[in-house]
């Protein structure tokens, strides 16, 4: 990735070379289009910036998210340049672009045409390393917006501090309905933490994905709980499954490792590396997302999670040993 920051030399390099060469780990042959649309809204690089990765049929779903958001977003959105939908899709794309003001204020879209699906890791870079602010949230599209951590993170000095020097993430506590048809309501979404224990109270809410602790038992949801407004609090009991939602500095952390393709054990990868770099987690404890629950394609996901499972298994000595 550093090849892209040596400005005074990059103009004068084909781009798709530059490209191709930064993500020379990922599946080819690809074409990236940084800025397909560009938001037109000011930008204060000290912002948090949304980056994430979508296909057309979650474009409702993103919709969504830019309205609760109303902040930078980077969005990286795979184009299958193989199929017969390729102009209508390309279609789509201008059409939810165009859909409202606050999508053109604030949102920058990268194309990735190809016809290889799910390269998650590459997509979560590409829409990191366009991201026009110092610092970034990972998010996956499916979860909603439930409180205002953007501006309480900016107005803390301690946290902005930390953010500055590079060696800190901030988990944003992820939470899910129990029944399938919970969360599609935006409008009724807990926005309070009071809200949100009085729901997981009555049973409606969990934790995310409570069937696989170790994907998120780190955050420590009892100390999150029981935590005084304002808390903030460091993870002690790290493990390599983790996959928080974090908010991080965009620039010195490891980038996603691309080897990963399909479901299981990307974002762990991610944050695993993250956290051998150095990079110490905390969690605000006032704050938390919640996913918006949908059907998967379970035997593809089954499938590459197996797969996966041996390429991470590889990945974490390789990583340790690095």
């Amino acid at each position: 990735m550093a090849l892209l920051h040596q400005s005074s030399w990059f103009a004068d390099i084909d781009t798709d070379l530059i490209l191709s060469k930064a993500f020379s780990n990922s599946m080819h042959p690809s074409k990236i289009v940084p800025f397909f649309y560009r938001a037109s809204g000011e930008l204060d690089v000290e912002d948090i910036t949304i980056t994430t990765l979508i296909t057309s049929n979650r474009f409702p779903v993103f919709a969504r998210l830019v309205e609760r958001y109303q902040g930078p977003i980077s969005v990286a959105i795979h184009v299958n340049n193989n199929s017969s939908d390729y102009h209508a899709l390309l279609d789509s794309i201008h059409a939810l672009y165009t859909s409202t003001p606050n999508m053109a204020r604030f949102v920058d879209v990268h194309l990735v045409m190809d016809s290889f699906d799910r390269q998650f890791n590459t997509w979560r870079n590409i829409a990191r390393l366009f991201a026009r602010t110092d610092f970034v949230m990972m998010l996956d599209i499916d979860f909603a917006i439930c409180t205002d951590f953007r501006s309480a993170i900016r107005a803390n000095k301690a946290i902005m501090d930390k953010l500055r020097e590079g060696t800190s993430a901030f988990v944003i506590p992820a939470f899910e309905y129990v029944k399938l048809e919970g969360g599609s309501n935006q409008p009724v979404l807990p926005t309070d933490k009071t809200s949100l224990l009085s729901a997981i109270k009555a049973g409606q809410l969990d934790m995310f994905h409570a069937s696989w602790e170790v994907g998120h038992n780190s955050t420590d949801y009892p100390r999150y709980y029981a935590a005084p407004p304002g808390e903030v609090y460091k993870v002690t009991r790290y493990q390599a499954a983790y996959e928080p939602y974090i908010v991080f500095r965009k620039e010195g952390p490891p980038w996603c490792d691309e080897r990963f393709v399909g479901y299981g054990g990307n974002k762990a990868a991610c944050l695993f590396e993250m956290y051998l770099s150095g990079i110490s987690y905390y969690v605000l404890s006032d704050h938390f997302i919640l996913h918006q629950k949908h059907l998967y394609e379970e035997k593809i996901r089954k499938d590459e999670r197996k797969f996966n499972k041996k390429i991470y298994s590889d990945f974490k000595y390789e990583t340790c040993l690095r």
